[in-house]
């Protein structure tokens, strides 16, 4: 006696799709996330690279009147090429997703130095007009002047810290908790140039 079959690929069909369906949105949220964290990284190493170049805004060290002539503008500069990383051509994050960027002075470890710290966040063409454009951030905490910045040997060391909140695309997001967000950071520490 023969046994009929119609209904085996049917069966088979109905119980691999779904597995399909989440290695499929799997890769596609994984090259995502990745792609993002590549962004994300590129955006500190320029910020800290930056950073590292204008020092405290050039002239004597200090404060004082006729010191750090162009201090006010460092950071709004760096920030700026943070930005310009972040939305730049074949990025594919939202600014409004950066939950802040840290600017600060990094221990030998890397490591914020306590109460040493600016931070900036999102705040739609709101900030200070760099090249003519404004910046997405607006600064919320100034506990490191430029103007207090040393560049002479041993030199500071800034680093730059950027979090940002991943949102997923596919409709995995539905069904696997956690991944509807997830919390993305990176941090570049580069040593100011050091005049002798």
């Amino acid at each position: 006696m023969r046994r009929d079959q119609n209904g085996q690929a049917v069966t088979e069909l109905a119980l691999l799709v779904p597995l399909l369906l989440v290695l499929v949105f799997g890769v596609i949220e994984l090259a995502n996330a990745i792609n993002q964290a590549m962004t994300i990284a590129a955006a500190t190493r320029e910020g800290a690279r930056v950073a590292g170049a204008l020092v405290n805004g050039g002239g004597g060290l200090g404060c004082a009147s006729g010191n750090s002539p162009n201090g006010s503008s460092v950071d709004p500069v760096i920030i700026a090429a943070v930005e310009r990383v972040l939305t730049g051509s074949g990025a594919q994050l939202s600014t409004a997703n950066v939950t802040d960027i840290h600017i600060y002075k990094a221990t030998a470890a890397g490591a914020e130095t306590a109460g040493v710290v600016n931070i900036w966040v999102y705040s739609a063409a709101s900030g200070p007009t760099v090249a003519g454009q404004p910046l997405d951030f607006v600064q919320r905490a100034n506990g490191w002047p430029a103007c207090v910045r040393n560049n002479v040997t041993p030199a500071d060391s800034v680093g730059i810290t950027v979090r940002y909140v991943y949102q997923a695309y596919t409709p995995l997001r539905m069904f696997i908790p956690g991944l509807s967000t997830i919390n993305l950071s990176d941090t570049a520490v580069m040593p100011l140039n050091a005049t002798r």
